[in-house]
């Protein structure tokens, strides 16, 4: 299923949600090479880092020829640094630009980005409107439900937001209380969707299945779906989403060896972006979300967090292929039956979401 954002048509209504400290270029490419992924968002960017040309700003901006479409999220809170920053992201070929406004880590909010534009509606949306007079590519804003249970400001926001001139609305069903605790709240989803008169409201939250997608898309009317930590635990949801979408059909789980290139591609990606030795470094936190799935792994874990350079990573992974034999049988397969973590969302299916395999920050949430 397609969807419009503005004067961008995607060949998907699957996008991938930003995630600080994980949505940068090799992760984003390594996605869009599986398949299945309309739009992907930039981790979050400073928009006043990124016009003093700050390195870190730029890093977070990079993107390559098979990075598209892509956009660039901004978070801030001074108007005229949020609308310089959306031309300079024009400039730089972005395709679209999202404004956080979502972002429940309090050094974000204490400037007044991230959620805390949830709190000013009227400033929020002047805000906005510069944005929009500046570019002439859609500019869309990731928000949450509301500050917290007492205020749920999004449908009033959403409606302030289209007015004007935002080309979609992406909201996660919680607030900024919640951080990412308790239940997603697909009513409260629904409600923006129903607030909106004629733009795409995208759903997040907690979808780690195709059938999580669905049951979202359907209970709660959005036109499409986000996906930031899911798509982690699982870089083929993309993929296997648009599929099921499609023909009603799951795909099979990817083999032990898919695994493996899949996350071998996305280590080589990072080296060529940031180098061998800080590649490795910060690969050292993805590595355990791919090793989620390969059945044992706890001896491969605790070598490949502490990895510096490929060498010591392919040394990491020769071990863990002959620690691994002896869980397997003849041919090649597990001989007990593994069962991996459940992925399902809280509103796939029947049962309940299993609140460890998703990783969160730790904490209440003012100290994130």
């Amino acid at each position: 299923m397609k969807l419009t954002i503005g004067s961008l048509e995607l060949n998907t209504n699957l996008c991938l949600s930003p995630l600080a400290g994980y949505t940068n270029l090799p992760f984003r490419r390594t996605v869009r090479e599986i398949g299945g992924c309309g739009l992907a968002t930039t981790d979050l960017v400073n928009a006043r880092s990124l016009l003093e040309n700050n390195r870190r700003a730029l890093e977070l901006v990079a993107t390559s020829a098979d990075d598209r479409p892509w956009a660039v999220q901004l978070f801030g809170a001074v108007a005229s640094e949020m609308r310089d920053a959306a031309k300079k992201c024009e400039d730089l070929g972005a395709n679209s630009v999202d404004i956080n406004m979502g972002c429940p880590v309090r050094k974000v909010c204490k400037v007044g980005g991230g959620s805390a534009m949830m709190t000013e509606l009227a400033k929020t949306a002047e805000l906005v409107r510069g944005m929009v007079a500046a570019v002439k590519i859609p500019v869309t804003a990731k928000m949450r439900l509301g500050w917290d249970e007492k205020n749920l400001t999004a449908p009033d926001l959403a409606r302030a937001l289209e007015e004007a001139g935002v080309a979609a609305i992406f909201v996660h069903g919680r607030t900024r209380e919640q951080g990412f605790s308790g239940f997603v709240n697909l009513q409260g989803i629904a409600a923006v969707v129903r607030a909106v008169k004629k733009i795409p409201v995208i759903g997040n939250g907690d979808v780690t299945t195709p059938e999580g997608a669905k049951r979202m898309l359907k209970e709660t009317g959005c036109a499409g779906v986000s996906v930031g930590r899911g798509a982690f635990l699982n870089p083929w949801i993309f993929r296997s989403t648009a599929h099921y979408l499609e023909t009603g059909e799951l795909l099979p789980e990817p083999d032990f060896e898919e695994r493996i290139r899949v996350m071998t591609r996305h280590l080589e990606r990072n080296i060529e972006f940031f180098g061998e030795e800080r590649g490795c470094v910060l690969f050292r936190k993805v590595i355990p979300w791919y090793a989620r799935r390969f059945g044992p792994s706890s001896e491969f874990k605790k070598a490949a967090v502490r990895i510096s350079s490929r060498a010591e990573y392919e040394k990491a992974l020769g071990e863990y292929r002959e620690w691994r034999r002896q869980f397997l049988d003849g041919q090649g397969e597990l001989r007990d039956p593994f069962q991996p973590a459940k992925l399902e969302a809280v509103f796939a299916g029947d049962g309940p979401l299993q609140r460890n395999e998703i990783p969160v920050p730790k904490g209440p949430v003012e100290n994130w």
